[in-house]
């Protein structure tokens, strides 16, 4: 098929190239690289004319191209672990909305939860793909946050808490917020207390455990390991980690979930065990994602400014593009207890 252009040229068709762009307008290729690499030295009439020019022909410029001679890609890599919960959701329309406000555009890739395409990816993205990085909840980081930090690659993390302290990043107050959910249930008269907690491989995991464990020991309570399962965040774990919790011979009155989705599935299990909530069983989750308030009872939680947290990771990964040397900043947000209807004064007195 031919194509046909402004110009009356016919054309087979092919990928339009920089020098097309420049005959079509009538200007040297030099001037359209410094339109499409959004230089300001360009009359603003020649610069029309060019972006006419370019809209005609159907010019796609190479991202790869225009970061080898200096230019911006306007592109902002994001590796996520997963993009099965809401959790996810709401952090990446955070960072969304901040880059659109910005002019930047998003490419995204998810790791399957594979610690290699995690690795790969990163690899792939830093070279000449995007301007900067974002990743939430990364496994691999190891692997190549040094690199990073060489090459002076704008990259942000978020939800990380884990070996490398001294890296731009965005976190919650996780422990506290672990903390807030057992004092509450503790106050309102629970003293058996089941947790499961996220991947712990995450730091973030390990914080709302030792949360879990500075209520308990504040309170008196002593930690006891086998009320403690360990899950991994998503739904059917917590369908499981719950059933095992409460087929304990004495089984908990309440249960502090590491996340709401895992605590959903724990609803299911209490309630396949002819359980009523909250009246047999009170259940505390932690991010309320939307759904937490629109279920049955409605889930209390500890609350993650999920979309401030995408917001300011987004904010700080532009701070360092336009400052490679900025110095390293760590935000960390805070968490709030929200109280709603799963949880309530156990109706039953453990034996002692």
């Amino acid at each position: 098929m031919n194509r046909k252009t402004t110009s009356g040229r016919t054309n087979l068709a092919r990928d339009i190239t920089i020098f097309d762009v420049a005959d079509e307008a009538g200007v040297s290729y030099s001037t359209v690289s410094r339109v499409v690499n959004n230089k300001s030295n360009v009359n603003p009439e020649t610069r029309e004319r060019v972006l006419r020019a370019m809209a005609q022909l159907g010019y796609v410029g190479s991202i790869p191209a225009r970061s080898l001679a200096g230019g911006s890609s306007r592109v902002i890599g994001l590796l996520v672990d997963h993009l099965n919960t809401s959790y996810m959701g709401e952090i990446i329309r955070g960072i969304d909305e901040a880059l659109e406000v910005n002019n930047y555009n998003l490419m995204l890739y998810t790791t399957h939860q594979r610690k290699t395409k995690e690795s790969a990816y990163v690899t792939k993205l830093t070279r000449n793909l995007a301007d900067g990085l974002l990743l939430i909840l990364p496994r691999n980081e190891r692997a190549y946050l040094e690199t990073l930090h060489q090459r002076r690659f704008p990259h942000v993390l978020v939800d990380y808490q884990g070996y490398n302290q001294q890296v731009p990043s965005v976190i919650t107050t996780n422990r506290k917020g672990a903390y807030d959910a057992t004092t509450y249930l503790i106050k309102i008269g629970h003293q058996r207390i089941g947790f499961i907690t996220g991947t712990m491989e995450f730091g973030c995991s390990q914080e709302r455990l030792a949360g879990y464990q500075d209520a308990l020991k504040e309170h008196g309570l002593a930690f006891n390991p086998e009320l403690v399962s360990e899950g991994d965040f998503q739904q059917p774990q917590g369908y499981h980690c719950a059933q095992l919790l409460l087929s304990l011979p004495i089984p908990p009155t309440a249960l502090f979930v590491s996340n709401d989705v895992m605590a959903f599935g724990s609803m299911e299990a209490a309630r396949e065990r002819g359980l009523r909530l909250p009246m047999d069983l009170s259940i505390i989750g932690f991010d309320d994602i939307p759904q937490a308030a629109h279920v049955h009872p409605t889930l209390t939680t500890v609350r993650q400014p999920l979309e401030e947290m995408g917001r300011s990771a987004a904010r700080l990964l532009l701070k360092y593009i336009a400052d490679p040397d900025a110095e390293v900043e760590r935000i960390e947000l805070s968490t709030e207890l929200v109280i709603r209807e799963s949880c309530q004064v156990p109706h039953t007195t453990l034996p002692s």
